[in-house]
């Protein structure tokens, strides 16, 4: 499939998919859309196909075989690749960790704040000299109408989603202390995650309507009913593929409401 190709016919949604979470397995008739961007290569190709008969693109955040840290990612890269196959809406799918009480492992929810504690990554499309300075309108992070129509997607569907709440985002790799996690529930986080920034600021940038459909995978340290708990790769996956059929049957509805 050629640049010029996918740009000429729009997606209905554009789906970024976290850990756990390297492909759609409802999406049929896929094609291979590789891009150049002026950023670089994005962490993967994106699978465009479609789904409950709507045309929608893919791109597993970390790679198909999750080889891309979160702060290695090409986080421009990968919006510009999904802004060049067609998209103007994008779900990011992220794999977090539980603060608050509503959010125990398994459980859904759609965001609509956050706070950025990570460095030293590439967070604007501004870097190079040069280039446009742009001071976008972030106060609400997350686009509010594709929020409503998330929310609006899972009550048809009969998926529980918690609405609202603010993400925290981290440096990663590694998982956060007690004591960072403590810091996080002071200033309002409900969740934590590694991904959401510069992802969402972005996407704010390059005019894509955005919106986070969290997937707790776990209790993020100490906030869990057991304060010892050792969180395991086993563990979030396993989650993440017991919330995967609610996520399926919301993106379902999703597109089935355009």
């Amino acid at each position: 499939m050629s640049t010029a190709h996918a740009a000429g016919r729009a997606l209905d949604l554009a789906v970024i998919g976290g850990t756990g979470v390297y492909a759609l397995a409802e999406l049929a008739d896929i094609e291979a859309f590789e891009p150049q961007t002026p950023y670089g290569p994005p962490s993967g190709p994106v699978r465009i196909g479609t789904f409950a008969g709507r045309r929608i693109g893919f791109l597993a955040r970390h790679g198909e075989g999750h080889g891309v840290p979160p702060h290695r990612i090409n986080y421009r890269a990968n919006l510009a690749a999904l802004k060049q196959a067609g998209a103007q809406r994008v779900l990011a799918l992220n794999t977090v960790g539980g603060i608050d009480a509503r959010y125990a492992p398994g459980v859904l929810g759609c965001p609509d704040q956050l706070i950025d504690y990570t460095w030293g990554r590439i967070s604007t499309l501004c870097e190079e000299a040069g280039t446009e300075v742009l001071h976008v309108d972030f106060g609400e992070p997350y686009t509010p109408a594709l929020r409503a129509d998330v929310l609006a997607a899972a009550r048809r569907a009969g998926v529980a989603v918690v609405d609202g709440g603010c993400y925290g985002a981290t440096q990663g790799p590694r998982l956060e202390t007690r004591a960072e996690i403590a810091r996080m529930r002071r200033d309002g986080c409900d969740l934590v995650g590694m991904t959401g920034m510069p992802e969402a600021g972005l996407a704010r940038e390059l005019g894509l309507d955005y919106a986070c459909l969290a997937i707790v995978a776990n209790w993020a340290a100490g906030a869990g009913p057991d304060p010892d708990e050792v969180i395991t790769l086993d563990d979030v996956l396993a989650n993440v593929r017991a919330a995967t059929g609610g996520v399926s049957a919301l993106l379902g509805a999703l597109l089935a409401g355009r």
